[in-house]
This record gives C-alpha cells, structure tokens and sequence, in this order.
C-alpha cells in the first residue's frame, strides 16, 4: 500500500465525526486507520459537551488521536498541533495504518499541509499589552491597524478571531515585519515532504446553508439539554480558568461564560453562540474554497459519504 494521508474536512455540524468513524469500519477489512482529530477544541479535556466531542462509547468504537490531550488552561497552538499530528502520523505509517486527519479547525489543517512559518515564541508582555488593547479598543480597531500595516494578513483574520489577529499584531511588533511576509519566506516542508507520503483532501460542502443553519440549532439546544450549562459551571470552578484563555474563547464557551458572569442573559446566550457558530461555519467553508486540491463531497448519509471516499482510494 502506498503511503498516504487522508483529510476529511468540513464546516462545523456537517457530521465530520460520523463519516470518519464509517469509513474507519468500512475499512476495516481493506486496510486499519488510524483516525486523528484536527480540532482546536476537542484537544481540551473536560470540553465535551459544547465541543461537540464524539461520546465515550464513540471514542471506544473508534478511538481518535489528538483528543484529550491537554488541560483548559494550556495553550495549544497550529504548531503544536503540527509537531503532534506529525509524530501520530509516523506512528500510523510505521505500522501500515492508513492516517485520516478528521476536523474543522482549518488553521490546523492548512498548517499541517503546506508548513508551518517559524515565528518567534510569543511573548507575554507584548501579548498582555495586545489582549488590553483588544479588550479596550475592539477587534474592529485592532483589525484596522493590521490591515494598514499587513493588508495579505489581514485579509485572512476575521476581526472577532482574537487569537489569530493577536497573534499577527504580536508577530509584527515583535519583528518589524509583516507576518504574511515571514509566512512565505520560512514556512517548513509541506506534510508530502515532511512524512514522504501522498495527500489526499476531501471536504464535506454542504448543499443548503439553510440547513446547515438548522443542523447547528438543533445541536446547540441539544447541547443545552445535556449539560452544557453544568460544564461551564464546573469548569469556572477551577481558579486557573478564565475568559482569556485560548479555550474559552471557543464559540459557545466564550457565549456561555459570559452568561454566568451575568453578562447576557440565557436568551441572548443562545442567540449569540448560535450566530458565532454560524459565523464560524462560514469561515470554515472559505477556507475550503481557496484550497484548490480539495475533492468536495456532497452531504448525505454518513456511510453513503464515507462509502464515496473509500471507492476512491489507492489501497
């Protein structure tokens, strides 16, 4: 078999998890997967409810890479989770496992495609100083002041992506120089190069963004009706947990801790993460389509979808 790699990507609440775990049991009797998960998110333990994180029984039936790895109050970033996906791969080729890379954080993802840009360690001062302004100013302000200075990376940050456009500010004042600049001049191997393997990317486009919009509803009330609302709840209980932090700002938690703080009240929480998960979903589906390589998938049945792929595959 030749060494290859596949991505399954897609919006978020297209059923990514679902056709994954169909295709690793369609496979079964061709070749093992290894499933990895590309999830800003999932990769944080006790996050499990308004991840969306596939359940126990999920995990045990079809176990995945990259979940669970890190505590909330960790950092993690598309460098870490290079190096990782990186080792998971190896790991899954040395023993003639097929490695499918499963989720919806498209950072991560391009990252690990094309390479990572070496960029200087960030900085807690210079950080610090950035999220105050952030907070004072807003993203719109900060977002402006990165469009004067660096229009190619703002072109690619939304303003309300605190992290990236923090990150991109930090960078540049940093070093004097744009970040777009440096993404082109020391980005490392694309994974082809880096793992010796063939690329294969197929995405999961919905047809109806209506009903994509009406899939994220009734996950989020879902989500709502088993817990969510106690996950928070546990989660500020530990003192090192704060809505600074990288993991708190994902959508929904960034919505849900703002309710507990009294902030909104359980309406407005509903009503804001479900437009941030729309928001976020359109995101996701622009990353898409500025990747030329990608095979798109139509929506349907997870094994129909999953069926799809494994006809396609060199095994």
């Amino acid at each position: 078999m030749p060494r290859q790699i596949i991505l399954l990507l897609g919006p978020t609440g297209v059923g990514k998890t679902k056709v994954a775990c169909a295709l690793q049991d369609r496979l079964a009797d061709r070749c093992p997967t290894e499933l990895i998960s590309v999830d800003s998110t999932l990769v944080y333990r006790g996050m499990d409810i308004g991840s969306a994180k596939p359940t126990p029984a999920e995990l045990k039936a079809n176990p995945h890479k990259l979940i669970d790895i890190r505590d909330p109050q960790d950092t993690y970033t598309a460098a870490d989770f290079v190096t990782d996906a990186d080792a998971c791969v190896q790991a899954a080729l040395s023993e003639k496992k097929l490695p499918v890379i499963v989720g919806g954080s498209m950072l991560y993802a391009n990252r690990f495609v094309r390479g990572i840009a070496e960029l200087p360690r960030a900085d807690p001062v210079v950080r610090l100083q950035l999220q105050a302004e952030f907070d004072l100013r807003g993203g719109d302000a900060l977002h402006a002041e990165l469009l004067a200075v660096d229009p190619a990376a703002a072109a690619k940050i939304h303003p309300r992506n605190a992290q990236r456009l923090l990150r991109a500010l930090e960078v540049i004042r940093l070093t004097g120089r744009a970040i777009s600049e440096q993404w082109l001049a020391h980005n490392s191997p694309g994974a082809a190069d880096r793992l010796d393997a063939q690329i294969h990317i197929w995405a999961i486009v919905p047809d109806d963004r209506l009903r994509l919009h009406q899939r994220i509803t009734q996950r989020f009330d879902a989500m709502l009706a088993a817990g969510f609302e106690q996950e928070l709840q546990r989660l500020i209980q530990s003192p090192d947990i704060h809505a600074e932090l990288p993991s708190m700002r994902a959508v929904g938690y960034r919505q849900g801790l703002q309710y507990l703080a009294g902030e909104i009240d359980a309406q407005a929480f509903r009503e804001q993460a479900l437009a941030a998960t729309r928001r976020l979903a359109k995101r996701q589906l622009t990353w898409l389509r500025q990747w030329p390589e990608i095979n798109s998938l139509n929506w349907g049945d997870a094994d129909e979808v999953a069926g799809r792929v494994a006809e396609q595959l060199r095994l």
